[in-house]
């Protein structure tokens, strides 16, 4: 099968289309023929060799965390799903190095769930790693309905399912982005703020995607809760606040009330691009130039515009 892949670190122009093994599921696995993955930036990080920690296996890799495919073999012990049926969901890529951008990729069945009905592959896919990651977040937090959260880069792809999981559990969220994103913020039922300036007001708890640190902590009430982007961002405890850091984890059970939520229009689905494989390099040179606002999305093969729009 084709994959995307790299043998060594350094730029997108590492990145390569290779021919690889078909993997073959085990017990609690299936294989999916994907349709769609997607491109973060961690991709971008572990693929420039600028990732801190180490990882589980060494190059060659197979990047890629998100898919949306149809199921096409079943390893033992799986009874839920089943072969040809459209699922999505995710891999997580820094425990497993097993890769998304690939013709073919075998998971564990727990880490999936149905796709959303009539939603392109391409749309679909963008939504099981950063749509977790803001589930997850707020499950942190637990906050009871009514209370207030602000959100830190509410423009990006986590942040944006954050604003929108906020307004459907009925928590009144206010969103700090770029002024250009003030439409946006405000089509999911936030409060937008403009991170020209301090962030004012006092909040029940902090959502810190744009990993603006500690000195949040000043807007949160005694006793509220703050989560940052990951793990070596989180504070210290001061004043009774409670502090997490989120690191996404494979859900399918989680995903599937997501799912429901997308079929329902309460969360709405963003795709900045869609990348063939041959146009991978091109896919992280869009990401990395920021500002991006939607998931660039890579599948397989298709006709291409100039652009990285599909056809």
């Amino acid at each position: 099968m084709r994959a995307v892949s790299y043998s060594q670190f350094g730029g997108p122009e590492v990145l390569h289309v290779a021919d690889v093994p078909v993997p073959e599921p085990g017990p609690g696995q299936v294989r999916v023929r994907v349709a769609a993955s997607v491109v973060h930036p961690v991709d971008l990080m572990v693929r420039s060799g600028r990732f801190p920690a180490p990882l589980p296996t060494g190059l060659p890799y197979t990047p890629g965390w998100d898919v949306a495919g149809t199921i096409d073999a079943v390893g033992p012990s799986v009874e839920e799903l089943a072969i040809g049926d459209e699922v999505i969901g995710f891999s997580p890529w820094l425990q497993t190095t097993v890769g998304a951008h690939a013709e073919y990729v075998v998971l564990d069945a727990a880490w999936l769930t149905s796709a959303p009905t009539g939603v392109p592959a391409t749309e679909a896919a963008t939504l099981p790693t950063n749509g977790l990651a803001a589930a997850q977040a707020l499950d942190l937090l637990a906050l009871p309905a009514g209370s207030t959260v602000l959100v830190t880069g509410a423009a990006g792809q986590v942040g944006g399912f954050v604003l929108a999981l906020a307004r459907a559990t009925g928590l009144h969220a206010t969103g700090l982005a770029g002024a250009d994103d003030r439409e946006f913020v405000e089509s999911l039922g936030a409060a937008f703020l403009p991170r020209s300036g301090d962030p004012m007001g006092t909040f029940d708890a902090v959502i810190d995607l744009a990993v603006i640190g500690p000195s949040l902590l000043d807007v949160i009430r005694d006793g509220g809760g703050y989560v940052a982007a990951s793990p070596p961002l989180r504070p210290e405890p001061v004043r009774g606040i409670r502090t997490f850091a989120l690191e996404v984890r494979p859900d399918g059970s989680r995903l599937g009330e997501l799912v429901k939520l997308v079929t329902s229009g309460d969360i709405p689905l963003r795709v900045a691009g869609v990348y063939p494989f041959t146009d991978a390099a091109a896919a992280h040179d869009r990401l990395a130039q920021g500002g991006v606002r939607g998931g660039v999305v890579i599948v397989p093969g298709l006709e291409q515009q100039p652009n990285g729009q599909s056809r």
